[in-house]
């Protein structure tokens, strides 16, 4: 039998965990963009390996997205995006976080709270780069083979069909007569 167990961050709450992401953001200025990812991906590995909790397990995959974007060589952030999700996993390469991970049950704690945030914080990055990502896939199934696609391609896509969209929806307004 499980227990759910429920609490809200206030805004105090909130601050806290932003003044330790930018402590963490500092510590993590001087670090190189690879040394970032890798601390990142150890702790994904830490969490994996170490029989996580259950809410814990479902932020991995978000934790796992993040570093996907900044990894996907098709995907290529422009440098100011990649800063952000830099930023973001800068919580993840500090050695010492709020609560120490190897405590039973509460260790992740802390981190799965940090991947809430900062994944509310890039939602707009995370729906594209999944957008993104689907579409790759569609073009893969289509074609049965891996294929190259750039982002420069999916944006070309993407505006092909909000042009389409907007054509047709013209065209209904049109014949109904609301333009004429």
């Amino acid at each position: 039998m499980g227990l759910r167990i429920s609490f809200d961050l206030d805004d105090e709450d909130l601050k806290h965990f932003q003044l330790i992401m930018r402590e963490a953001r500092k510590a993590a200025a001087c670090m190189a963009p690879e040394d970032i990812l890798a601390a990142a991906e150890e702790v994904l590995s830490d969490m994996d390996g170490a029989s996580a909790p259950g809410f814990v397990r479902e932020r991995l995959d978000k934790l796992r997205t993040l570093i996907a974007m900044l990894s996907d060589l098709e995907w290529r952030l422009p440098h100011e995006d990649g800063k952000r999700v830099l930023n973001a996993l800068a919580y993840f390469a500090e050695a010492e976080d709020l609560i120490p991970d190897h405590i039973p049950g509460i260790g992740f704690l802390d981190d799965a709270i940090m991947i809430e945030l900062v994944v509310r914080e890039l939602r707009p990055e995370i729906d594209a780069y999944v957008d993104f990502c689907q579409y790759r896939e569609e073009l893969k199934a289509k074609s049965g083979s891996p294929v190259a696609v750039s982002r420069s391609d999916w944006l070309d896509n993407r505006r092909d069909a909000l042009l389409s969209r907007m054509r047709r929806r013209r065209s209904k307004s049109r014949d109904r007569g609301l333009l004429n």
